[in-house]
């Protein structure tokens, strides 16, 4: 999920930190649970509702569950949809990918992750479309270290997207993280290096790379959530909650 509040950066404490780590295991376990059930035949909604139960049954919240009226709980985007796609009766078709993003609250503290599933045999280029999502992503992951600026990740991750001959979106972006889903700052896609505030050890981010094989121009449909390519070509999202450390970030959602 992408929409931030206006707030400053916080720092977490070590004992925040290890609540957040727990939170990220959860979200992690989730997403593999996912990935063994988004087959040819199953509707969207069954993937949220075998979420739903196991978060809680872990002793966890959906973060995403009511977070500004948002029905569900993850966001299940097929195929040209890009982020916030509402679960409902839509059957997952062999050939599709669909972007699952997850977010749990435990303790007070949140973790947010995504994953681009395919859904059976995919044909070759939404492979390399995922494939591509993946690796900026990891490109983006290598920039969170004390001492870089924000948007040496921003730029990172175009980078690699652009350079494949792939899009990024440029409307949504993905959020610091902690105590609420969506914190300062914003960590966009897209941008020039060496700017943006400093990080700093401690600091915890959601880094999302949102990939669109044609355009990244997209709209909202009529039900105020789904947003889709304006060109309806595939989309891929993934993204990992990280923290900002002194040499290397450590990823707490995979």
């Amino acid at each position: 999920m992408s929409m931030v509040k206006e707030r400053r950066i916080s720092i977490k404490t070590q004992e925040e930190l290890e609540v957040m780590r727990r939170a990220g295991r959860m979200t992690a376990e989730v997403l593999r649970l996912l990935q063994t059930e988004a087959k040819p035949g199953v509707a969207t909604r069954k993937l949220d509702e075998i979420a739903e139960e196991w978060i809680r049954s872990e002793g966890g919240e959906p973060a995403f569950k009511g977070y500004y009226g948002y029905p569900a709980s993850i966001c299940a985007s097929v195929n040209e949809e890009v982020v916030h796609g509402i679960p409902g009766f839509r059957v997952l078709k062999e050939g599709d990918i669909v972007g699952i993003d997850v977010g749990v609250k435990l303790d007070g503290f949140c973790a947010d992750a995504a994953r681009t599933l395919a859904v059976g045999v995919i044909e070759a280029e939404s492979r390399r479309l995922m494939e591509v999502t993946q690796e900026a992503l990891a490109e983006g992951i290598r920039r969170a270290v004390e001492g870089n600026r924000l948007q040496d990740i921003s730029w990172a991750v175009q980078s690699c997207v652009e350079g494949h001959g792939f899009s990024v979106v440029r409307e949504y972006v993905g959020h610091g993280i902690g105590r609420e889903l969506h914190e300062e700052p914003q960590v966009p896609n897209f941008g020039k290096p060496h700017t943006g505030p400093l990080l700093v050890a401690g600091m915890t981010l959601a880094i999302e790379p949102m990939v669109n094989m044609g355009t990244f121009q997209v709209e909202v449909l009529s039900d105020g959530w789904t947003v889709v390519t304006k060109d309806r070509r595939r989309s891929s999202h993934f993204e990992e909650t990280v923290i900002v450390g002194t040499k290397e970030a450590e990823v707490i959602t995979r």
